[in-house]
């Protein structure tokens, strides 16, 4: 039903593009219409060209600099936001690794500055598995 009441407002218009007739009756009088009188010729009928004045070509040439302005700014924000994700994954990416690692159990430890390994106690590895989990729940969900 909503086809055919779509296709009929499509088509309402189209139907009363006829034709044009001119004709010219007894007394010389000149007449133009939609239905063929005697002697009637079709006429061909073109559209008007509406030539815009040098205000109306000015208002359009700035208001496409500044759709074309929006754009460019638009595009530069998504861009921007795709560099963001893209650290932000890369770090989510490298604290998952870290969570996985210290996941695996053993003796942790770091190099000092003279080069000796301090290990690190169990409380220290728990809060390290703690600060981890806890950047990740803030930063990579």
């Amino acid at each position: 039903m909503r086809r055919l009441i779509l296709v009929m407002l499509i088509l309402a218009p189209v139907s009363g593009w006829g034709e044009i007739y001119r004709w010219t009756d007894a007394s010389g009088q000149v007449h133009y219409g939609e239905q063929p009188g005697p002697g009637a010729e079709a006429i061909e009928v073109k559209p008007q060209v509406v030539e815009r004045d040098a205000a109306t070509r000015q208002s359009q040439e700035r208001l496409q600099k500044v759709l074309d302005a929006r754009q460019q700014e638009q595009a530069a924000s998504a861009q921007k936001q795709a560099s963001k994700a893209a650290v932000r994954n890369e770090k989510c990416s490298k604290l998952r690794q870290a969570q996985q690692d210290l996941g695996h159990g053993g003796m942790y430890f770091s190099d000092d500055a003279n080069g000796e390994r301090t290990f690190y106690s169990d409380q220290q590895v728990a809060a390290a598995r703690s600060k981890i989990d806890s950047e990740i729940a803030a930063n990579c969900q």
